[in-house]
């Protein structure tokens, strides 16, 4: 974090981002000085209500944070910055965004917990967008003009006031991670799965260290008193805030409502008796020898995963991953349940090849009723694993005697990311051509031909 004091000193001249939060009530001049380097502006945590027009002067400018401060607006000085392509605007009190702020190049726009109710027309015309965070909002319709978005690929509609899903969504050619639980016409849905499950008493549960924090809560070891014995669990306490994706209690009853499967965390109660009344639920402890397969995407990717540089994989274990998350995601969507966030970065894998889909803060519930609806959304989540395939196949090499199996998944791949939503497979034929192909691997191995 820098600091204003060196900002006036001249001692920050040349640098590429900077991150000013000090309780500014406005925008300091001095960091139009930086307007031949400055790429990322980072002013969260502040009491800014407005930003300066020359804010262009800033002409190598990308990113800009202002989440946390007092805005009512978003600034219309954020249209004129020429290179601007990524917009976060989070946790303030924005009820209006003018056309005119809607940057030409904006490809990562992030609104989310305001008091929005309705967009711009004009946010048709940014045909770059990729990324597009709305959640905690009061909207109750989108553009429709938002159809002409073309490149759009995530969309967080959570918590908003949403009396139908829009129709367009299900035309997108390259959407592939949407969220939409906590609005008027998904609550029946939601409502629907509730199920009871044990619970646990806080009394019961000592905590220990923090495995790890996200949007929604926080993960921590537990030890579980039972009987005078202890057992190690995992205990995840939801904030009960609205999250970038959505809802805790969404995420919450999604868990629940999923049940148990080889490819999922499992659930095993939900806690009672919290002393500050928060909600949460109690999972089984995963061996350390987990990872995440991969880590969350960058500014400079946007959608796209960031693994490690050296990671590979074998085409026999790029099979055994896909099929396993194909499975859950076969069983996810039996359920009602769309995952909303299938990346690479919230599965767990192990050297062994075992791999878990976890953090459902994203998840939504599909409209059984309307099998046409229900089904398209589902062929939504299919490109987003498309894009998994898409990146584990370019880790790994095939042999020459396998490079047919190759083929066939680039080509299952591409199938699954078909322009036209409704002529991609779903998740059973998925699974069922992955299961194929890896009979064919295995077979290769086996000595005797007779037993293929």
């Amino acid at each position: 974090m820098h600091t204003l004091s060196q900002l006036r000193a001249g001692k920050l001249a040349g640098i590429k981002r900077l991150d000013l939060s000090c309780g500014l009530t406005s925008f300091p001049v001095e960091i139009l000085s930086l307007a031949d380097s400055l790429e990322i502006l980072n002013l969260s945590g502040n009491a800014l209500s407005s930003l300066p027009d020359s804010l262009s002067k800033l002409h190598k400018l990308r990113v800009i944070f202002c989440s946390d401060n007092h805005f009512t607006e978003l600034p219309e000085a954020l249209g004129q910055c020429q290179q601007l392509e990524m917009v976060g605007f989070k946790a303030n009190k924005i009820n209006h965004v003018p056309a005119k702020s809607l940057a030409k190049k904006l490809r990562w726009l992030i609104l989310t917990d305001n008091k929005i109710s309705d967009l711009p027309r004009e946010i048709g015309l940014c045909l770059n967008l990729q990324k597009v965070m709305l959640s905690g909002n009061q909207l109750q319709s989108l553009p429709i003009e938002m159809a002409a978005c073309k490149r759009l690929e995530l969309l967080r509609i959570s918590a908003n006031s949403l009396i139908k899903l829009p129709e367009w969504l299900l035309s997108m050619p390259r959407l592939a991670w949407l969220a939409f639980a906590g609005n008027p016409f998904s609550d029946a849905e939601e409502a629907s799965t509730l199920q009871t499950i044990t619970e646990i008493d806080w009394s019961s549960l000592k905590l220990g260290q923090t495995l790890g924090e996200g949007a929604s809560g926080v993960i921590y070891r537990a030890n579980h008193l039972l009987n005078g014995l202890g057992s190690d669990v995992a205990v995840k306490v939801f904030k009960g805030v609205v999250t970038s994706d959505g809802l805790p209690r969404s995420e919450k009853a999604a868990s629940i409502v999923v049940g148990a499967h080889s490819g999922l965390i499992p659930v095993l109660a939900e806690i009672s008796n919290h002393p500050e009344n928060a909600s949460g639920l109690v999972m089984s402890l995963i061996p350390e020898s987990f990872i995440n397969l991969a880590q969350p995407p960058s500014l400079e990717s946007c959608t796209r995963d960031i693994y490690a540089t050296e990671r590979t994989f074998t085409l026999e274990k790029v099979l055994n991953i896909l099929l396993s998350i194909a499975s859950v995601a076969k069983h996810l969507h039996e359920k009602g349940v769309m995952h909303g966030d299938l990346y690479a970065h919230n599965i767990l894998w192990n050297e062994k090849n075992d791999s878990l889909l976890g953090d459902f803060g994203a998840a939504s519930f599909l409209p059984l009723h309307n099998k046409y609806l229900a089904e398209n959304i589902q062929r939504i989540e299919v490109r987003a694993f498309a894009c998994l395939l898409e990146e584990l196949l370019h880790l790994c090499d095939a042999s020459p005697e396998m490079q047919h199996v190759f083929d066939a998944m680039t080509a299952l791949q591409n199938n699954c990311t078909q322009t036209e939503v409704s002529q991609r497979p779903l998740f059973i034929e998925i699974q069922s051509i992955l299961m194929i192909l890896n009979t064919k691997i295995k077979c290769k191995d086996m000595k005797s031909s007779g037993q293929c």
